[in-house]
């Protein structure tokens, strides 16, 4: 497993992490006990760096693995988010008295006292930026954060948080599936020495030997609403998908595993963060950490995936709202 800096004064972190929202059932029904063993799983094989958030599962993803963490505080860099809302109403609240309280709540439920890095989840469009900052510098500045982060923000955002202090990991939708960072948060992340959080990696699990059956999405599954999922768009994209996973299994490798190499080669900030609660998946996740792509197969990889590659939008218009948009 390569190892990689969360951010320029960050701790090295293993080059792959683990998300937990599916440790609550995001993608269907979950064991917690399944998952709590892939957690021990994940530390052995490297992965230690771990990703929450306040609303995965309304605060129950963070009491689960508050659960882990009794035994394993010293060896798990921990993340988590605050920002949303589940409110249709008011979907998004940036205000520093939500934010306080949210992170304490996020603390009593993880059982720390202190969180390595915390993220804005989503940005609130008509509050500043520079606002937050100070908001998240304020926490820091307490000793309950230790570095600040910013999820789905346009690199425009992003320019203007760092005028104001430091930010030390950036957290976009990017995999060979979806490929947006590119058009300016990659860059702006390498400016800044921030980390590029990567999360889907593996496409929501397109990108690996069993593609999801779409037909199969049980009620709450999130991806029932995704374009690329429907009736006309996904036979068009599993076939391009079965290209690349038989170019992975010609070269030794495991789809997703190659889709984890390809997200690291990106650049020495990036960092993948997949969502299991499959040890096995998992593992096939960090070996992904441990291959390195010549230009060749790089060059072949985008001829089988090539750039907006794939058919229908990664979001529907309900989940489009959050994320900022550019370019």
């Amino acid at each position: 497993m390569q190892r990689r800096p969360l951010g320029q004064h960050g701790p090295m972190i293993g080059a792959v992490a683990l998300g937990t929202m599916n440790f609550v059932g995001t993608y269907g029904p979950a064991d917690p006990d399944e998952s709590l063993r892939c957690m021990a799983a994940c530390l052995e094989m490297g992965v230690d760096h771990f990703d929450t958030s306040n609303v995965y599962g309304m605060g129950r993803a963070e009491e689960l693995l508050s659960r882990f963490l009794k035994d394993h505080r010293d060896r798990v860099v921990l993340a988590s988010k605050c920002g949303i809302t589940r409110n249709p109403d008011h979907p998004f609240d940036n205000s520093p008295e939500h934010m306080r309280q949210e992170l304490e709540g996020s603390l009593e439920r993880l059982g720390v006292e202190h969180i390595e890095l915390y993220y804005l989840h989503r940005h609130e469009p008509e509050r500043p930026i520079e606002e937050i900052m100070e908001t998240l510098m304020k926490f820091r500045d307490e000793g309950k954060i230790g570095a600040i982060g910013l999820s789905e923000i346009a690199p425009s955002t992003l320019e203007r948080a760092a005028a104001v202090g430091p930010v030390a990991a950036v957290q976009s939708e990017y995999s060979l599936w979806s490929r947006q960072p590119e058009l300016g948060i990659l860059q702006g992340c390498a400016h800044h020495d921030a980390a590029l959080v990567s999360f889907s990696p593996v496409g929501r699990g397109v990108l690996s030997d069993a593609p999801p059956e779409p037909s199969e999405f049980g009620e709450g599954d999130m991806r029932r609403n995704m374009p690329r999922f429907s009736a006309e768009n996904w036979p068009r994209n599993l076939a391009r998908l079965r290209t690349f996973r038989e170019y992975a299994h010609d070269n030794g490798h495991s789809p997703a595993a190659l889709a984890i190499a390809w997200v690291l080669s990106r650049g020495q900030h990036v960092i993948a963060l997949p969502g299991s609660r499959s040890i096995a998946h998992m593992q096939e996740n960090a070996r992904g950490g441990a291959i390195t792509l010549t230009p060749d197969q790089l060059e072949e990889i985008e001829r089988i995936l090539p750039t907006g590659w794939a058919h229908g939008p990664r979001y529907g218009e309900a989940m489009s709202k959050g994320p900022e948009a550019y370019c």
